[in-house]
């Protein structure tokens, strides 16, 4: 029997990773808005080609400042999206609530306006920044009050003030939630990357939900117990000992004393070579969509590319072009390429019949600020759960 669909309402939609990841969990989505043409070509591309998930999908190609979410009112459970993490990326220039692309108040306005039964978004680690330690407060006090707005004049200081102030009382009766953050590493729930991630998540007060983020099921030690105390990992690849790594017995060592002869109680962290053995070698012309061979990648200090026999590197977007060194692999004879953009995909757990449209450097910047499906797709079904269980 097919579990009843939750309508939900997701904005800074890009590639579409986290709304993939909420409709494998149970969510129908009413409306997805993205501003970026490519990203937008993508969503259209596979809801025009009848993709699954997204052939049913109301996809909006607009700025989301010009978008009213009042008709959705009290008609969708979750509000979702990551709004644009340049403001606060490590990589970025650090403008947070001084940069015209801090979406975070758009946000704010959807949940006040669509009255979810939750909301979930994500955003990079940086937000978590001591430097921007005072604003991140200042969100959650939004989200957590999103019916008291910042007035015309106001700096975000005395707004947040004038929160502080309603939460200190807890005397507040409108529209509030209940809400959590974590940063969340993608390699800990089964994702072949090293990506970490801040989710919030908020639940509406009336609601009366307990809720945490779900568990770790997958991590680093079980990895190198099956490639160094076992062999299992090598062996399963048919990986020859001359095409290993250097064999580290002071992590063999330090294993067994650790679990004696017992293996680790939770899944190995997923490699690229888990993620891509199956696909074949890329050439300049392959019948696997969007895998085609790229040359050019050069190694050199502080780009080097994701080892073949660990989750990569993150997969970023840049802002000024690709960053390679995240976005091509090393084997353990230390030759690289770049991945291709099938190969991207894979790791940020994309299905394979889902297109990514555009030349090779725009396919790998929307898929680096991509959410990836599989931990997008933990966290919604919790939430799914959580609000399941009121209806």
């Amino acid at each position: 029997m097919s579990k009843k669909a939750l309508n939900s309402v997701e904005l800074f939609s890009g590639a579409g990773g986290l709304a993939l990841g909420m409709a494998n969990s149970g969510f129908h989505h009413e409306l997805l808005v993205e501003f970026n043409q490519c990203a937008v070509a993508t969503l259209k591309q596979n809801h025009d080609g009848g993709q699954a998930q997204i052939k049913e999908w109301s996809i909006k190609h607009d700025d989301v400042r010009n978008v009213s979410f009042e008709s959705f009112q009290d008609k969708v459970s979750v509000v979702a999206g990551g709004p644009p993490c340049q403001p606060f990326s490590l990589g970025g220039k650090h403008h947070a609530f001084d940069d015209d692309r801090d979406m975070f108040p758009q946000a704010v306005r959807a949940v006040r306006e669509c009255r979810p039964e939750a909301f979930l978004f994500e955003n990079v680690k940086g937000l978590l920044r001591n430097s921007f330690s005072a604003y991140f407060d200042y969100i959650i006090l939004q989200l957590t009050y999103p019916n008291v707005v910042k007035e015309d004049q106001e700096e975000w200081q005395q707004h947040c003030r004038r929160l502080e102030g309603i939460q200190a009382q807890g005397e507040y009766c409108g529209l509030q939630y209940k809400v959590v953050f974590q940063l969340m590493n993608a390699a800990d729930y089964g994702v072949p990357q090293k990506r970490e991630r801040v989710f919030i998540v908020g639940f509406r007060e009336d609601m009366k939900v307990r809720w945490a983020f779900p568990q770790p099921t997958h991590s680093q030690e079980a990895l190198l117990w099956q490639q160094w105390v076992t062999g299992e990992y090598w062996a399963r690849h048919k990986v020859l000992e001359n095409d290993r790594p250097v064999a580290n017995k002071n992590i063999a060592y330090k294993l067994r004393k650790k679990y004696g002869a017992v293996n680790p109680k939770v899944l190995p962290w997923v490699t690229v070579r888990d993620a891509i053995a199956d696909l074949p070698y890329p050439t300049s012309e392959s019948n696997v969509s969007n895998h085609v061979f790229k040359g050019g990648a050069k190694s050199y200090p502080g780009h080097t590319g994701s080892p073949i026999d660990e989750p990569s590197k993150t997969l970023k977007a840049g802002s000024h072009g690709v960053p390679g060194g995240e976005n091509m692999i090393r084997y353990n004879d230390d030759s690289i390429r770049y991945f291709t953009v099938r190969e991207a995909a894979r790791i940020q757990t994309f299905p394979d019949d889902y297109a990514i449209s555009g030349a090779w450097g725009e396919c790998m910047r929307q898929i680096g600020n991509a959410v990836p499906v599989k931990l997008a797709e933990v966290v919604a079904q919790a939430i799914y759960r959580a609000i399941a269980a009121q209806s």
